[in-house]
């Protein structure tokens, strides 16, 4: 026996000797590890500094009139107290180096170190975009490798590798397609988007200048293929398609929804977000899929999410990839990679519809991907795919006797298993499953989405998650959904064990605190 462990109560002894953390208060606000940490503006005064600098010189000015004229007012800290207030902020986050990240539809997956050691060589992370093409031939040689794979990957013939994440080069994707029905003279103005789809497809449509009409899921949760095929006529240009869709479900009539809509002049633009659930099985092109981006920050780990970085290719047929955005990195005879810019496409790229960006793209995220795709190979990345996939069929059928599946009694799911709130009582909602998911760890799943499930709760454990980790999860879920059914009236206030119970959200939403207002003292303090 473990003598450590000797005389400590089991958890359920615990929690019925715990006292409630509503009654329980600390001089300080904190509560044990969870501090409650103020404002860096309530730690220091604008009156005093963390360090001792001799009096500046007086020297003509040379900012044209553009001087300070009042103190500023921000507080004085030792380094000491900013390293602190800034790790003490560290360790109220959340990440997927804390735990299992649910998110679904995000693919928060374990980013290997390798990756982020080989992002750091001086070759790929000191190189500035104006160096002359000679002296970056390693890392144009590098792009062009990642191309090539990503080509392989998805069979198709042509990848922009410009677009910096999903949503622009969803953008790219669109604009290929009106820059092709521009040049055979087809003046289309519908885009199809089954409701099935990202929310950012209609939006990229919309914002592209097309007018943007729904086409209905079947009871299954996937497109409703007589629907689509109806709704197609010599106004539509598109479709714009997720697959796997938002269900978390393969559209089994892919090649028959772009066979419909090629056969009425339209093209087919596929959303591959959820990628990571088809890698190495399926060929997109082989689908009949004219565009589709690709995330690299989800599908081949790069740390996701804080608004960045990311790199969203886009892979084209051949009926789109004479229209590809530029620059693009071509391979010579001599062995030596070329950057094609707008002076020297010639003809070989005149029907280019322009470029996306300033530059060629995210030489670090580049650099990531090929490195995963290289430490995997084309067997280790297939096998991703298939874990991926068997990790979310393991909590949807784990869960399913607790939760409603709606989508469950339509075969196996891919990359995440969607459930909904059917059952909860006492007015209980999938907002308050999610704080009570807090108490319990972890950071909540995606919430409210896809739209056509009502109180929708998307789950996404990836490939990188073992057993004993979704198992732990699993029972934190159910003991929680349980507490649901149930009515349990706490679960209105959670979350109870975090540094900030639950804040009046939609207030948060609509009249958002974003500036820190100078109290009458500090002020007094910057003069």
């Amino acid at each position: 026996m473990n003598m450590l462990a000797e005389g400590r109560p089991t958890k359920q002894e615990a929690d019925l000797t715990m006292p409630d953390q509503d009654i329980i208060t600390t001089h300080t606000g904190n509560r044990a590890l969870m501090v409650d940490e103020p404002l860096i503006f309530e730690i220091g005064s604008p009156d005093r500094s963390g360090v001792d600098l001799p009096e500046a010189p007086q020297v003509a000015s040379r900012l044209g009139g553009l001087e300070r004229n009042a103190p500023i007012a921000i507080p004085g800290l030792s380094e000491g107290e900013t390293v602190r207030h800034y790790t003490r902020l560290s360790r109220q986050n959340y990440a997927i180096d804390v735990g299992l990240f649910p998110l679904g539809s995000c693919t928060m997956k374990h980013n290997p170190r390798l990756n982020e050691k080989m992002a750091r060589l001086k070759g790929f992370a000191d190189i500035h975009p104006l160096q002359p093409m000679e002296s970056v031939q390693g890392a144009l040689e590098l792009i062009h490798e990642l191309a090539e794979w990503l080509k392989m990957l998805t069979g198709m013939p042509a990848v922009a590798m410009s677009p910096k994440a999903g949503a622009h080069g969803e953008l790219c994707g669109i604009l290929a397609i009106r820059s092709a029905l521009e040049a055979r003279g087809d003046a289309r103005e519908v885009i199809l988007v089954p409701e099935s789809a990202h929310g950012t497809n209609p939006a990229t449509a919309a914002f592209a200048g097309y007018k943007v009409e729904d086409i209905p899921a079947n009871s299954d949760g996937r497109v409703d293929l007589e629907a689509l095929k109806a709704r197609l006529g010599p106004d539509v240009a598109g479709v714009m398609i997720t697959n796997p869709n938002t269900c978390g479900l393969f559209e089994p009539d892919m090649k028959a929804i772009s066979d419909a809509v090629h056969g009425a002049g339209g093209l087919v633009y596929c959303d591959g977000a959820n990628f990571n659930a088809i890698v190495g099985r399926v060929r997109p092109g082989d689908l009949g899929v004219d565009a589709m981006h690709i995330n690299l920050h989800k599908t081949f780990s790069t740390p996701h999410g804080g608004g960045g970085p990311g790199s969203g290719p886009v892979v084209f047929s051949e009926a789109l990839a004479p229209f590809a955005p530029l620059p693009i990195v071509e391979k010579m005879d001599n062995g030596h990679f070329h950057l094609v810019e707008e002076e020297t496409a010639g003809d070989h790229h005149a029907s280019s519809f322009g470029r996306m960006v300033a530059f060629h793209g995210q030489m670090g995220m580049f650099t990531r991907a090929l490195t995963y795709m290289l430490s995997h190979g084309a067997d280790g990345l297939k096998q991703v795919s298939e874990d991926a996939v068997l990790n979310a069929n393991y909590i949807l059928r784990s869960l399913q006797d607790v939760l409603d599946a709606p989508f469950a009694h339509s075969g196996p799911c891919m990359h995440e298993a969607l459930f909904s709130d059917k059952g909860f009582t006492n007015g209980l909602s999938t907002l308050d499953l999610a704080k009570g998911m807090i108490d319990e760890g972890y950071h909540p799943m995606t919430m409210y989405f896809p739209l056509v499930v009502h109180g929708a709760m998307l789950v996404e454990p990836t490939e990188t998650e073992s057993k004993a980790a979704i198992d732990q999860f699993v029972g934190a879920f159910r003991s929680v959904a349980e507490r649901a059914k149930a009515g349990d009236e706490l679960l209105k206030t959670a979350p109870h064990f975090a540094p900030r119970r639950r804040l009046d959200e939609t207030q948060a939403a609509r009249k958002p605190i974003l500036v820190w207002t100078e109290p009458e003292d500090f002020a007094e303090a910057a003069e």
